[in-house]
């Protein structure tokens, strides 16, 4: 690794992240059903119809996964907390097996000097509210509010920080537009209901999080690099578009109040009555920012197809076992940018970022050099971002364990730390060595 610990100002909080339905094993402790689980369970939508009723059994075995976090010399683990989990359908009835789980799990971390960084959504809608129009009914807000106050109740008082939602874009565009996602729509009505529902939902979660005291809140977006394929004024207009849906959406309403031009000229007319009065309760003070970044994009115009009328092309650089090319200025980009423009001195935090790669065990180890330069480059450019005045406090790689990769089932491998699905046996990668090495005091 091209970084050491003492690199960073003093503090900086060095952690790995997982979410709740890739890792825990969402047939165990009375979970609830999620659009994930039915998603999963129709022909086409995910890779070998592979779900997350095992996953990596981090619901049994959390205590050997958070060891591997402490020895790693981490400070911080971000997890998130399942809505199905907790609430199995959504409202009314909370499972205490659920509940339960997550005092273990919180007080697991802190016992072994760990922060814990908590995300209350990371996709699993519960079935049962799925049914209801999920995203796309605006009562939504008050279901997840009246979740995050119950799951607030019970190890809020033990969490380091709270974020409301993950990746606004994922939840909404890309599962709503481009159907990749649970629940698979490509409706632009039920797109434009989801992008603002979501913002709208992360105000009503902040509103009843301040109302209960509750203290460091925030949320996490994620942002890809959009630039145009070429000098072409269609290319470069095609990348303005893909930055304004991906990128400025969900920053500008949470931080200005306003939706981007470019991206209302597509939906606007298909937006729920009377949205321009939420966005008082959307734009309410953060206490940070996550940022996750992965790649870039490069686009062009394509007029044969309706708005947003653009694609992504293949760009040279090399490319992750995703097919995403591996661009760590884009990181550098977004951090400094986000400060300039956005939350000025506010602490922002790399939520994720990471990289797949077709890993292997041989002879009882892992050798993966490419998430090790991944890795020490990507903490270069946030350094860099810091020296150039964005106050950045904390770094999570994406992903501590291999998981299941939502639409991508089990093939494709984030983690630091390698995972046998049929054994379910953890092995460390070289990438977490290199780290380990790298942290130590």
């Amino acid at each position: 690794m091209d970084f050491k610990r003492t690199d960073f100002p003093e503090g900086f909080v060095f952690g790995a992240a997982t979410a709740a339905y890739q890792i825990e094993g969402h047939a165990f402790g009375g979970a609830g059903s999620t659009h994930w689980d039915t998603f999963s369970a129709t022909p086409g939508n995910v890779v070998r119809a592979e779900n997350g009723d095992r996953a990596c059994d981090h619901y049994h075995m959390y205590e050997g996964d958070l060891d591997i976090l402490k020895e790693a010399g981490f400070d911080g683990y971000r997890f998130s907390t399942s809505w199905a989990r907790v609430m199995p359908k959504g409202r009314g009835q909370v499972n205490q097996e659920g509940l339960d789980y997550y005092d273990r799990l919180v007080d697991g971390m802190l016992e072994r000097g760990l922060k814990p960084f908590q995300t209350l959504y990371h996709w699993e809608m519960p079935s049962a509210l799925a049914d209801l129009g999920g995203w796309t009914n605006r009562d939504v807000a008050r279901w997840i509010a009246d979740y995050t106050e119950v799951i607030t109740r019970r190890i809020g008082d033990r969490v380091h920080s709270v974020a409301t939602i993950n990746e606004p874009w994922c939840v909404s565009f890309l599962s709503h537009f481009l159907g990749h996602h649970a629940p698979g729509q490509r409706d632009i009505r039920a797109t434009a209901r989801a992008m603002h529902h979501v913002n709208l939902a992360h105000g009503a979660m902040m509103e009843r999080l301040r109302d209960m005291g509750q203290k460091n809140l925030g949320i996490v977006l994620n942002f890809d690099r959009a630039l145009p394929a070429d000098d072409s004024a269609g290319s470069i207009e095609a990348a303005q578009v893909q930055d304004a849906i991906f990128n400025r959406w969900f920053i500008e309403a949470i931080t200005k109040g306003t939706y981007p031009e470019e991206v209302l000229n597509g939906l606007g007319k298909y937006m729920p009555e009377g949205w321009q009065d939420d966005m008082a309760l959307i734009n309410k003070p953060l206490d940070w920012l996550g940022v996750n970044y992965y790649t870039r994009g490069l686009y062009v115009p394509d007029p044969t197809m309706p708005w947003p009328s653009l694609k992504p092309v293949s760009g040279p650089l090399p490319k992750t076992q995703m097919g995403w090319e591996i661009f760590p200025d884009g990181l550098h980009h977004f951090l400094t940018r986000m400060a300039r423009d956005y939350v000025g001195d506010l602490p922002i935090f790399v939520t994720e970022n990471g990289m797949a790669w077709d890993d292997h065990v041989e002879n009882g180890a892992v050798y993966d050099p490419e998430r090790t330069a991944f890795v020490s480059d990507h903490m270069r450019a946030t350094l860099r971002a810091i020296e150039d005045g964005a106050n950045v406090q904390g770094f999570f790689y994406w992903s501590l364990m291999d998981n299941y990769e939502w639409a991508l089932g089990y093939e494709k491998r984030f983690g630091i730390v390698h995972v046998d699905f049929e054994t379910l046996k953890r092995t460390p990668k070289a990438s977490y060595h290199a780290i380990k090495a790298a942290l130590a005091r």
